[in-house]
């Protein structure tokens, strides 16, 4: 499955947005703007 990940990096937080292929939500969420969070929330 295609997926796609948009970020918007904070400081502090990261919010993170999964979309498949047709633009579809598949998990939305926040997490400290730390690499290691971030690629376990992915």
């Amino acid at each position: 499955m295609e997926q796609y990940v948009g970020l918007d990096v904070s400081l502090k937080l990261t919010a993170i947005c999964i979309v498949d292929r047709t633009g579809k939500i598949q998990r939305e969420g926040v997490v400290r703007s730390d690499p290691e969070a971030i690629a376990a929330f992915i």
